[in-house]
């Protein structure tokens, strides 16, 4: 609704328009940005190709199953992980940390989905 003021429109009216469009647009960014970053992009790794298939899709799949709780997430992919891998699996999920890990060789997956959410999964005897 535009108010006139003699033959000038109201600033506010106008602002109200630009508000208006300005939230469509972010509303689009948004949906682009999500988009984007939706896939699982690893940083490093040396699993074998089979392995790291399973264990990325593994990832994503608890990942959005505990989209807000991370501490969950983790605990799922390590028992998966300790299932089918056998033991000492460890997971560490979350937006900022840094790490230096001892671990088996070819048995390393360090990973990120979401666009800044950092999964490291590794194998330690």
């Amino acid at each position: 609704m535009l108010k006139k003021q003699g033959n000038k429109l109201c600033r506010c009216a106008k602002a109200k328009e630009r508000g208006m469009a300005d939230t469509a647009e972010t509303k689009k960014e948004e949906a682009d940005y999500k988009r984007v970053h939706s896939f699982p992009l690893i940083r490093h790794t040396d699993m074998p190709e089979e392995m790291r298939v399973e264990t990325m899709e593994l990832c994503v799949t608890a990942c959005e199953k505990f989209s807000t709780n991370n501490e969950s997430a983790a605990k799922m992919i390590k028992e998966s992980m300790d299932k089918k891998f056998g033991s000492s699996w460890h997971v560490v999920i979350g937006e900022g940390f840094g790490f230096e890990i001892t671990h088996e060789v070819k048995n390393l997956l360090y990973m990120f989905f979401g666009g800044s959410l950092a999964v490291c999964v590794w194998k330690c005897s």
